[in-house]
């Protein structure tokens, strides 16, 4: 049976597109099928023998996606690998890179892994959203970081009231909130002010942006809680948006509902790492201080 495999990378970088093609040949020559987005095939210089896919189907019955890039091609890739159950491995080619499994300078020995079939598969939470305005759906969606709903206009606040499993808890004059996984927790809702959260841990995240109120602390439920987000009628109109990548403008009046994604999406892990670790490599922690390593 023939082995395939997806890669999805950043086709406006020519560093990428080199280590593309480098990836794609390893690959080839281990017996693997390579695909990559019909429509970047032109952008990457890539070998003869790969073959070109179509858009939402391109993962279907692959082995694995691997995502060649920063944060941002990692969640492109995860919309296609996410519907066909395809587990997805990151390779860091950005800057952080958080989502990344493997940096830039272990490229082959992940490949290698890859190959031998060397490799662990986690799942993580997902969000499910949906958007309704005057008893009609307007977006529907998922996210495997955030789902935000921010204002529309720069110069006005937004009024939003937050309701947590069916009961009201607050009403936010603010920028907006962050509703996010434990995997995004690192993400846009860290840079708001929320925890960290190790990925193992099942739980929703709850982070108001900017809030002018007594009470707009972050909050972390239980991963069954269920977020309804109302923008208020007589405020100004809101933005949704799905890990930075998929947005909808949203009427006053609007309801946003985000719970627990119906289906995960499955990371590779190549070696056990303590996230701890991550942590203190990804946002170079100083471990040790001025006095030195007294350990």
């Amino acid at each position: 049976m023939t082995r395939s495999a997806l890669l999805v990378t950043h086709t406006g970088r020519r560093q990428s597109t080199q280590h593309a093609r480098a990836v794609a040949l390893d690959l080839i020559a281990a017996g693997f099928e390579v695909r990559v987005i019909a429509d970047e095939v032109a952008d990457l210089e890539l070998p003869d023998g790969v073959k070109p896919a179509d858009g939402p189907s391109a993962a279907e019955g692959v082995e694995i996606v691997l995502a060649l890039g920063g944060d941002g091609t990692f969640l492109r890739a995860a919309e296609l690998a996410r519907p066909v159950k395809a587990p997805l491995l990151g390779i860091n080619l950005g800057k952080v890179g958080f989502l990344a499994e493997a940096e830039i300078e272990h490229i082959d020995t992940a490949v290698a892994e890859v190959v031998a079939g060397e490799y662990q598969v986690d799942e993580r939470l997902t969000l499910d959203v949906r958007a309704e305005y005057d008893g009609r759906l307007i977006a529907e969606s998922w996210a495997l970081n955030e789902v935000t709903v921010e204002k529309g206009q720069r110069a006005q606040m937004l009024e939003l009231l937050v309701d947590v499993d069916g009961r009201p808890l607050s009403r936010y004059g603010c920028d907006g909130v962050v509703c996010a996984t434990p995997t995004g927790s690192t993400a846009y809702a860290f840079s708001a002010g929320g925890p960290v959260v190790w990925p193992e841990v099942e739980a929703l995240l709850l982070v108001p942006i900017s809030a002018h109120a007594l009470f707009s602390k972050p909050l972390v439920t239980a991963p069954t809680s269920t977020f309804v987000v109302t923008v208020d009628p007589y405020t100004s109109f809101a933005v949704l948006c799905c890990d930075g990548r998929r947005t909808w403008d949203l009427p006053p009046g609007s309801t946003v509902t985000v719970e627990r994604g119906q289906l995960p999406v499955r990371l590779v892990r190549l070696a056990p790492r303590p996230f701890t670790d991550t942590l203190v490599a990804k946002f170079e922690l100083p471990v040790v201080g001025w006095r030195g390593n007294r350990r």
